[in-house]
């Protein structure tokens, strides 16, 4: 590997916010869930959970590739979920709160939340936006101020607009500079990861990985994974010719 390269993926990781997290529920376009992830790979977010509950998204298209994603899905885990307790459980043991976007009297708005401490964000379905279960498990819901005749943004877009108030709040506190979330034992660790990774074009296979009941706990992002271990992955037609 030539310098630059080595330079610009350490620098990645030394950047990476691994305490940030996303939640999508029920999102039936492929393209939204490519620019969702696009989006969480310019922040710094290494690791995003799908949650499908909804018995039309049964043939759901989630095959991750280099085309409209632009090749980010390599530098993240996706799991995916059909249970959405089982998401909410295993996702708030690993980032502490949950807080999803919802509109009415209860939501605050996104620029008061303090987005420096551990948090995932939830967003919804694009016509229905976050379900009530989901809302009632959450720990809190946010809402993006807008002045126009529009109620909502498009899911990709409300996302995007989060996470980079959360990258500026992050920013002002160093997060991005001289404070990495990771240990230095982490950064290398997650170095050799994508290192072989690269060397093994293996990122060539991945998939989105589902996660049930007795499913392994998951693995910290910077754990080397087992290529010996098989796991049960999303392989169904996609919903658009389109690959993620």
């Amino acid at each position: 590997m030539n310098p630059s390269r080595e330079q610009k993926i350490r620098s990645v990781i030394r950047q990476s916010q691994p305490d940030l997290t996303v939640i999508l529920e029920n999102i039936f376009d492929p393209l939204n869930i490519s620019a969702v992830l696009r989006s969480c790979d310019a922040i710094g977010i290494r690791e995003v959970f799908v949650v499908y509950t909804k018995n039309y998204l049964d043939k759901r298209g989630l095959i991750l590739g280099k085309r409209t994603s632009a090749g980010t899905f390599k530098w993240m885990d996706v799991y995916v979920f059909e249970d959405i307790q089982e998401c909410f459980k295993r996702v708030r043991a690993r980032y502490g709160r949950i807080l999803a976007t919802g509109l009415g009297d209860r939501s605050t708005s996104l620029y008061e939340l303090d987005l420096t401490i551990p948090t995932a964000l939830l967003f919804g379905n694009e016509d229905e936006g976050v379900s009530e279960e989901a809302l009632s498990l959450a720990d809190g819901n946010f809402a993006i101020p807008q002045v126009g005749f529009a109620e909502s943004l498009n899911i990709s877009v409300a996302c995007a607009v989060t996470l980079f108030e959360a990258r500026r709040q992050r920013a002002t506190q160093g997060y991005y500079d001289e404070k990495s979330k990771f240990s230095e034992s982490e950064q290398e660790q997650l170095y050799e990861r994508w290192t072989k990774m690269l060397k093994e074009k293996s990122y060539s296979r991945q998939q989105a990985i589902v996660i049930q009941k007795d499913s392994a706990d998951l693995l910290p992002v910077f754990v080397q994974r087992d290529p010996a271990v098989e796991k049960p992955q999303v392989r169904p037609s996609p919903l658009t010719k389109f690959e993620l």
